[in-house]
């Protein structure tokens, strides 16, 4: 569950992190007097779980009360990059003198947690991190250790905070941590982590969280009460929310190729071979969604993610890409057939397995000789396929 950025505040308040005075508000009358009580300037933020705002016209600076309401009434129609603003967040408008980039999260590649931080923070931090390589800090935590404030002062030490206290920025670090665990977060991202106050006075100077990106654990949902708080006040997207009710990992997106994977790895290859697809055939056909059935999913798992792929009008084929392991093959053949026999489906399905029961799995494919599932022995021959398909597909509609 991603927060918007009011609601990670809250967190990170309890924490005794230190963030701008800000007042959430869902129309420009609230703004107004929410500017008001904060003092001008102030910054106008609209509240999206997406990043990147600041570029798409969602993050400004009101210097008077006409002036936040005009920017506010320009930004609660947007939708930046897919995401509707469900509101505005008024902030107390810092000096800046420096800022840095701080997150903890869940490295499931190495199956441990990872503190990464860099004295080069700000919009542009993926860009930092790619050309300097070496301005980024990271820390390996395992699941079996803990991250002290001895570990928090080395990391602080390491990041060179720029004559900010590091003591302070150790503390920081370890607030931080506190709250990823006792919020069964997969994600706790500060940046920027900006040294603020007077440059000619030292002892006005501080550090100050002034964004904050915070994901929690769907799973853990059972262990935290205080979680209805973060109730999203934005109707979910249908297909989401019925791939919510039925435990699958579902992300609508606005393509083509419905994609059904068991593995965020692979689901997430799958979308990059459809997109590869997609523009060397020159149809521009992209992903229509991230599904992941998870590990062991059974015939039903699968019937019930086509059912839901297969609903979505944008979508003109489905490519199915199973690694067996412990999911077995044959179980998602029979799911697929067991969907084309209930639905009715006509859009084409390209299949490909690999690994447990796969040759199972295709002989009962091979067997059923329904003309809509198609078989390709690579992903990139299935991902290729599920393009040219769709792309068919839109013609003829």
């Amino acid at each position: 569950m991603d927060l918007y950025e009011y609601q990670a505040r809250q967190l990170l308040e309890e924490q005794d992190i230190d963030v701008p005075k800000a007042v959430f508000a869902q129309n420009s009358h609230e703004v107004a007097e929410a500017a008001d009580i904060i003092g001008y300037p102030v910054v106008i933020k609209a509240q999206v779980k997406i990043g990147h705002r600041g570029q798409a016209g969602g993050v400004r600076i009101a210097h008077d009360r006409d002036e936040a309401i005009l920017i506010s009434e320009d930004i609660l129609p947007m939708t930046i990059h897919g995401h509707k603003v469900s509101g505005i967040l008024v902030t107390e408008a810092k000096n800046i003198l420096h800022e840095y980039y701080v997150s903890i999260s869940v490295d499931r590649s190495s199956r441990d947690f990872d503190v990464l931080a860099t004295a080069n923070g700000g919009t542009e931090v993926e860009e930092v991190a790619r050309k300097h390589p070496e301005s980024v800090k990271r820390l390996h935590i395992s699941a079996l250790e803990d991250f002290d404030l001895e570990a928090a002062t080395k990391m602080a030490e390491s990041i060179g905070f720029y004559h900010a206290d590091s003591a302070q920025a150790a503390q920081i670090l370890l607030n931080m941590w506190r709250c990823f665990k006792q919020n069964d977060a997969t994600l706790v991202e500060i940046n920027p982590l900006a040294k603020v106050g007077d440059p000619d006075d030292e002892s006005s100077k501080s550090l100050c969280a002034l964004d904050a990106k915070i994901s929690l654990d769907d799973n853990a949902a059972f262990r935290h009460d205080g979680w209805k708080r973060f109730a999203d006040p934005i109707v979910p997207d249908p297909f989401e929310q019925r791939a919510r009710e039925h435990n699958l990992h579902y992300v609508h997106l606005t393509g083509e190729v419905g994609v059904i994977g068991n593995g965020a790895g692979l689901v997430m290859s799958s979308l990059d071979a459809v997109a590869f697809a997609g523009e060397e055939q020159g149809t521009g056909v992209k992903a229509a969604n991230f599904l992941d059935i998870g590990g062991g999913a059974s015939s039903q798992v699968m019937c019930e993610s086509l059912e839901i792929i297969l609903s979505d009008p944008q979508v003109e084929s489905v490519f199915i890409n199973v690694y067996g392991g412990i999911t077995s093959c044959e179980q998602v053949a029979l799911g697929i057939l067991e969907a084309a026999d209930q639905l009715g489906a006509s859009k084409p399905m390209v299949v490909r397995f690999e690994g447990n029961k796969a040759d199972e799995g295709l002989r009962i494919l091979a067997e059923a000789d329904n003309p809509n599932i198609h078989v390709c022995e690579t992903m990139g021959q299935a991902a290729a396929e599920a393009a040219r398909l769709a792309a068919h597909g839109k013609e003829e509609r």
